[in-house]
């Protein structure tokens, strides 16, 4: 026991005042980390920067505040830093390694919101998935399909793939090809196409809706009508243009080849 009390008393004599000050350090440390953190804050809030990526540069300001404050510590207690260093190089590594695909997305989900290829509200084709973004995170792109699946994409993925963005404009064109017999006057179709599109709801004036013969296949015509839209209408523009443009054609008697083999072939029987 009295040797124990004399071990005691040598570790106290030694150590005691740098434990003493560690601790004191560490204590006044924490409250001016938390004030200069609460100073980057606002200062990154000032910033045009994504919501998420602030919260990162937060997140990262406060992480690098907290690590000059231990090193500060371990200092102060006599440590060798060069072996801590040392065994911090070690467990990064090893945690980089094991963690590789996860830091990949991570370094993906930064640079989708610093360059914003899309955002949430987008429409957007890449690595197989469409759809609507719902979300954007740090690791997972959520996007939602037009029957309602969810897909969750890896922002590392998304980065090294092309990524198709129909919501970027705000106009976009709708193109849209008929057949239709040799046995017409081309100049008289490409009025009746071209009616229907100005006469379609969300057809915008300018750029002047299109229709004209694209292509000959044998006994076939090929029309090609584009007519440019507002992007969010895309869709609604694209089934009525389909709808009045046939019911035009329809109302002229003007066939489709295909169509008309099949009222032969029914004729025959």
């Amino acid at each position: 026991m009295e040797q124990f009390l004399k071990t005691m008393i040598e570790l106290v004599t030694t150590y005691g005042g740098k434990i003493l000050l560690a601790l004191l350090l560490l204590i006044i440390g924490s409250f001016v980390v938390k004030g200069l953190t609460k100073a980057a804050g606002k200062a990154i809030d000032k910033t045009k920067l994504d919501a998420t990526v602030k919260q990162v540069a937060k997140n990262a300001a406060k992480l690098l505040l907290n690590v000059i404050l231990v090193i500060a510590v371990i200092q102060i207690l006599g440590v060798n830093m060069s072996s801590v260093i040392a065994i911090l190089a070690s467990c990064g590594l090893a945690v980089g390694l094991a963690l590789q695909g996860a830091l990949s997305n991570l370094a993906g989900g930064l640079m989708i919101l610093i360059f914003k290829p899309f955002k949430v509200g987008d429409y957007i084709d890449s690595t197989g998935a469409q759809g609507v973004v719902n979300d954007i995170s740090m690791f997972y792109t959520k996007i939602m399909t037009v029957d309602n699946k969810q897909i969750f994409v890896p922002n590392g993925d998304l980065m090294n793939a092309n990524i198709t963005n129909y919501s970027y404009a705000p106009n976009r064109r709708v193109d849209i090809d008929f057949k239709i017999t040799n046995d017409i006057d081309p100049e008289f179709v490409k009025g009746v196409l071209l009616t229907a599109a100005k006469a379609t709801t969300g057809v915008l004036e300018d750029p002047a809706p299109f229709a004209r013969l694209t292509g000959v296949d044998d006994d076939t015509f090929i029309f090609t009508v584009r007519a440019w839209c507002e992007t969010a209408s895309y869709w609604d523009v694209y089934f009525d243009l389909i709808e009045n443009c046939s019911k035009s054609l329809a109302y002229y008697n003007i066939d489709d080849p295909e169509e008309r083999i099949a009222v032969r072939i029914v004729k025959e029987d």
